[in-house]
Parts: C-alpha cells; structure tokens; sequence
C-alpha cells in the first residue's frame, strides 16, 4: 500500500517539472478526493497532530495534505491537484496578508476559496493565541529549550516587544523548531479552545 509521504513527494518532483505519471498512480492506490494545501511543514505537523487529536485518520478518508513549500506555490499546486489535473477537491488553510493571492491562482485553477481558512497572521500565530503566551511558555520549559528561550529574551530585538510575537519569533529561529512545536502546540491544544481556521478546516473534511 503506498503512504502519503510517497504522493507528496511525487507531487513535489512534478511541481518541479518532472513527470505527472507516479502522483497519478499514487492518488489512485491511496484512494484520494482531497488535497489539503498547506504552506509548508511546520503547518504539515500541526494539521496532522490536530487530527490525530481528534482521532481522524485523513489518509484513510481519502485525504492527502501537501506542504507546498510556500504561498507563492499555490496556483501551481492547484493546478496539478485540482479540476486542470487530478481533479482533487481542494482545502487549506492561508494567511490574511496572502488571500488576494490565493483568490487569483484558486480562480486560475478552477478551485473556490471558499474551501481555504484563513488564519490572521499564520498557524502559529493562532495557536500561540489559543493556548496563551504562559502554556506555550511550559511548553518551551517542558521540551528542554527553557535555556535557549531565555538567551533569545536577552536579545536588544526583543526587550519591550509582548509576548506574543516574541514566541511566534522564536519558533522560527532554528531550523525544524516550527515543525516540532507545530505538532505539540497541535497536541496541547484544549478541545474547547481550538483556532478557527483548524476547527474549520478539519470540519470540511
């Protein structure tokens, strides 16, 4: 049985030139209707922990999400996976300051962007907002990164900057920090507290 991670790299050698013929045949063997457009592989982590917390197995339900490697992907990856390629309903999730762009290229393909989530700053941003900057913090603590939380602090960028944007910087500040701590702010979320974009997100699926 061929696994999802095989599809998205498929895709990726596609998006790059390369030829359609084993994305199709990998859609086909996983039984795909859905691709879910992600911007990269720190929302990959968070959107499939979320899922797992709700005990929603995606790539049994015919759902594949792809990390496109950035926003600018989008009319490219809509093209391949929508109505002009394999013919995948579409969904994700983008960022406010990108939803012009993903209106032009989800037109382009044929695809609504009624079927994407917009979150106001990035994932992120929204999951810092809804475990509050003292989980995330015990998170951090929690992971053995309370040193280098602490050294980041220090830094003149960040004297009198709030919480928050301190937190959502710091995550992007060594390479595959945002993928692990996508995946445990995911998991350490309240289910009575959950950013709407996932909620909704994962509800459409």
């Amino acid at each position: 049985m061929a696994d999802p991670w095989a599809f998205r790299e498929a895709v990726g050698r596609w998006a790059a030139g390369g030829s359609c013929g084993r994305a199709t045949e990998l859609a086909a063997e996983l039984g795909l209707r859905t691709a879910v457009l992600l911007e990269g592989p720190s929302d990959l982590a968070a959107v499939e922990a979320f899922a797992g917390l709700r005990g929603r197995d995606l790539g049994a339900e015919g759902v594949c999400v792809v990390p496109m490697g950035g926003a600018m992907s989008v009319g490219r990856y809509a093209g391949l996976l929508g109505p002009p390629g394999l013919g995948l309903r579409l969904t994700g999730l983008c960022d406010e300051r990108e939803r012009r762009y993903y209106e032009r290229a989800l037109r382009g393909a044929r695809a609504p962007l009624p079927g994407f989530f917009v979150c106001a700053a990035d994932l992120e941003d929204e999951l810092i907002r809804a475990l509050g900057t003292a989980r995330v913090e015990g998170i951090i603590a929690a992971e053995g990164d309370l040193r280098a939380w602490e050294t980041f602090l220090r830094q003149p960028a960040q004297h009198d900057r709030p919480r928050h944007p301190q937190l959502r910087r710091f995550l992007g500040t060594k390479k595959g920090r945002k993928i692990r701590y996508g995946r445990l702010l995911a998991e350490s979320l309240d289910p009575a507290n959950v950013p709407a974009p996932l909620d909704a997100l994962l509800a459409s699926l």
